[in-house]
């Protein structure tokens, strides 16, 4: 099944937009921020289990800022799982 979820708080980018498959996340795209960043982050999670991304991605933080655009990420994702049970 393919869902769709975007959200951003805190950082340059305006939202992402993520595409989950059988719990698998098969595409990721950002909306502003670093495109290298973007491109980047988008082929390292492509793939995994949902589960697994948020755990690598949760709680990185950038110039002292308390989140980054990778935890923002992490945030989506879980916001999807609990919006998806």
């Amino acid at each position: 099944m393919q869902k769709l979820w975007r959200y951003t708080r805190e950082t340059v980018n305006l939202g992402y937009e993520v595409q989950v498959i059988d719990n698998k996340i098969t595409k990721v795209s950002f909306v502003n921020g670093c495109a290298g960043n973007a491109i980047g982050l988008a082929a390292l999670i492509e793939g995994m289990e949902i589960d697994e991304a948020i755990k690598r991605l949760k709680g990185i933080d950038c110039k002292g800022k308390g989140t980054s655009c990778p935890d923002q990420l992490s945030i989506a994702l879980e916001r999807y799982k609990q919006k998806d049970k």
